[in-house]
């Protein structure tokens, strides 16, 4: 074998490579098809918000219902006992009265779309206000969320999600040093909602 010959076929299986790199790098619209996937994720959570003025983390735990076509019950537990509901018409709390809707322009209700959108595997909801840089494969990856627009930018610096099948954990690191730790644990997939949820989700 000369050495031009040699040299092509070097080139050549190098480019091959590079292109099957390429084929196989785990994008958005797979991230987002592989969350959206099951109809049904539980799991429990514990949050933790780290403020500048306080030594310790504010605690807070509690279980997660998340259904593909309807949205989120987050379901608090401790340290009081209080069910919320995300959806694409807003969010909600529960009261003796019933689901009860909460201020839309609040910068909770705020989080909790970008949980949903997160959660859900909206990337393109996601793109409409941040920058999104993915790395890693289908059973590890991270995704950097970077604020776009100037309203973002005033609270949030990054957001950060990791996980596998489901999301695992979400960080967000605010303009004014706060940081929240949201960890989603022992998730389980199903294919439908129990009567319950069910009620919940379609009042």
């Amino acid at each position: 074998m000369t050495p031009t010959v040699k040299k092509w076929l070097t080139t050549i299986v190098l480019l091959m490579a590079a292109n099957l790199a390429i084929a196989q790098a785990f994008n958005l619209p797979q991230l987002a098809e592989q969350l959206s996937g099951p109809a049904v994720v539980r799991g429990d959570f514990i949050q933790e918000k780290h403020l500048r003025a306080l030594p310790q983390p504010l605690t807070s735990q509690g279980q997660f219902v998340l259904a593909r076509d309807h949205g989120l019950l987050w379901l608090l537990q401790q340290p009081i006992r209080q069910d919320y509901r995300i959806s694409a018409l807003g969010i909600a709390r529960r009261s003796e009265q019933g689901w009860q809707a909460l201020d839309p322009q609040g910068s909770s209700a705020r989080q909790n779309q970008l949980f949903l959108a997160v959660l859900s595997g909206d990337t393109q909801a996601l793109q409409r206000d941040f920058d999104l840089q993915l790395n890693g494969d289908p059973d590890a990856w991270r995704l950097q969320l970077t604020p776009s627009g100037a309203l973002l930018r005033q609270v949030f610096e990054t957001i950060e999600i990791e996980g596998s099948d489901t999301v695992t954990r979400i960080e967000l690191h605010e303009v004014q040093g706060d940081r929240t730790v949201l960890r989603l644990l022992d998730s389980r997939l199903d294919d439908t909602l129990t009567a319950r949820e069910q009620r919940d989700l379609a009042d």
